[in-house]
């Protein structure tokens, strides 16, 4: 297609809302006029990028569409896939079609939660039964992931030092995103080379440094599923873990995009070198409002319909999209991290221009200098270009 426009995908992680971003994928798939350059995933995040790597591999766009939706049929088919493996008594009760929040489960919700905060699984799950593995080992080719023209990197947290971990290239494996994906409360932690690990969304939710560093585009599309604000106030004890739930997941993602905000200013204002540094054009599909009717504890669930509602709100999000957006790609970014992410807005109603521009640059300098560090842990040999996750054009590759 002559207007093809070449593009990096950042997908977060959140177990069965991962549908959601299955829907994305379907949507820009079907559509034909985008080309993917990288992709980085976390957790569902990362197993929606592998499928689709090696659907891509295999036989192209259309290929990818019909590889992602047998993975998410098989999740639907598999009641204990994202948690609960193990459990005495079996599965929690399949949801009506017409309930998805959690409050509305009953005593056997309340039951699992106070279950996992008392045994480990390790505990609870002593042989590590993971269904999960047997599924994406039936759908991810591990030598298209490596080999295939996809760049992919996948997130996972590092139990001992709590860093990221990104897997790319000869390091990605099924237990990468096992790892990628790996719950605390809910399984064992993942080995791999003597090393254990968690939840990639604990560290990088998706990380976006990665994409800074390792390809060519600089348009990433940010498809987001874990919602930046609630407006009730929670107030039970599960609404108040499901909402620490979310912020915990997006911490990672705020704090690189704002190290990234405090580049692009840099760069508006001349103040650095254009041939040095990488100037992303950010843009983000979420649907904040039509997934708000599900709460997080529904990430662990993956009734089919369930999957299939959350589906057609990816569609829907993606399409809207490319509707309103594609004609920015390689031209200009479609979000303004200041104002969709950091809240600045409400800074200066509480403090005053001056007041609000003052804490805005300490804090750049603060969440900048963190982020760097972490590229900087990742690659030392970095760390020089690192500060503010804004690399060289002509960075080594990982």
């Amino acid at each position: 297609m002559a207007n093809r426009r070449s593009v990096d995908l950042a997908l977060q992680g959140g177990g069965s809302h991962g549908a959601f971003t299955w829907g994305v994928l379907d949507a820009l798939l079907e559509d034909g006029r985008l080309s993917f350059d990288g992709v980085s995933g976390t957790s569902a995040g990362a197993m929606n990028a592998a499928v689709l790597a090696v659907g891509l591999a295999r036989g192209g766009p259309d290929e990818a569409r019909r590889s992602l939706a047998a993975f998410w049929a098989e999740i639907g088919g598999t009641p204990a896939c994202f948690a609960r493996v193990g459990m005495p008594g079996g599965d929690a009760p399949a949801w009506p079609a017409f309930l998805f929040n959690t409050e509305l489960w009953g005593p056997g919700a309340m039951w699992w939660d106070a279950w996992t905060r008392w045994f480990s699984p390790f505990q609870f799950n002593p042989l590590n039964l993971n269904p999960l593995k047997d599924i994406l080992e039936r759908h991810v080719d591990v030598a298209l992931l490596r080999q295939g023209p996809l760049k992919l990197f996948v997130t996972a947290t590092a139990v001992k030092t709590g860093q990221a971990r990104v897997f790319t290239g000869g390091d990605l494996s099924v237990e990468a995103l096992l790892a990628s994906a790996c719950l605390p409360q809910l399984f064992q932690a993942v080995q791999i080379d003597g090393e254990a690990y968690w939840d990639g969304g604990y560290s990088g939710n998706p990380a976006l440094w990665p994409l800074v560093y390792g390809t060519e585009s600089d348009d990433v599309v940010l498809v987001q599923i874990n919602p930046l604000e609630r407006d009730r106030l929670p107030l039970t004890a599960m609404e108040i873990a499901d909402r620490l739930n979310e912020i915990t997941f997006n911490a990672s993602l705020v704090g690189e995009l704002r190290a990234i905000a405090f580049v692009q200013r840099l760069l508006r204002e001349q103040r650095v070198d254009r041939s040095r540094y990488k100037e992303m054009r950010l843009h983000r599909i979420a649907d904040e409002a039509g997934l708000s009717a599900y709460g997080a504890s529904s990430k662990l669930n993956s009734d089919p319909r369930l999957l299939q509602s959350l589906f057609g709100l990816g569609r829907q999000a993606g399409e809207a999209w490319l509707a309103a957006h594609f004609e920015a790609i390689g031209h200009r970014g479609t979000v303004e991290i200041d104002d969709t992410f950091l809240s600045k807005r409400r800074t200066r109603k509480v403090g005053g221009e001056g007041a609000a521009k003052a804490l805005d640059e300490a804090e750049q300098t603060v969440h900048s200098s963190a982020a760097a560090a972490k590229i900087s842990a990742a690659s030392p040999r970095r760390a020089a270009s690192a500060a503010a996750a804004s690399p060289r054009r002509n960075a080594p590759r990982r």
